[in-house]
């Protein structure tokens, strides 16, 4: 079992940054793939970044590239998503979600999942 809790959502001006945090406990977080997903009001899930175990390889979503950042510090069990040059249309509850494989694009292989925080990106 692994508990997630994600953290550092909130209200943003168009161009703005925000950091996202997500906590783990529970197993040894070094061994699961980590991901950031997103979904808005009346749209599928989406997936945003992918991070291996060792962080040494990392997928993004088209839509953030170049914007956004994925990190992990596995002593601290934590995982990041640096958010900047946000836009409204990134509005979402975003998530994150643990996984044993790495399959970019998709979050059909992740087995735990955090309650999401909420980013608003005001034009």
């Amino acid at each position: 079992q692994v508990v997630l809790v994600e953290s550092g959502g909130g209200l943003v001006q168009a161009g703005g940054s925000l950091r996202l945090s997500c906590a783990a406990s529970g197993r040894t977080f070094s061994n699961y793939v980590m991901g950031w997903f997103r979904q808005s009001p009346g749209k599928e899930r989406e997936f945003v970044a992918a991070i291996s175990g060792g962080g040494y390889n990392i997928y993004y979503a088209d839509s953030v590239k170049g914007r956004f950042t994925i990190s992990r510090d596995n002593a601290k069990n934590r995982l990041y998503l640096q958010m900047n040059s946000l836009k409204p249309e990134d509005t979402a509850v975003y998530y994150c979600a643990a996984s044993t494989v790495l399959v970019p694009g998709t979050g059909r292989t992740y087995d735990y999942w955090g309650q999401g925080t909420q980013v608003t990106v005001s034009s």
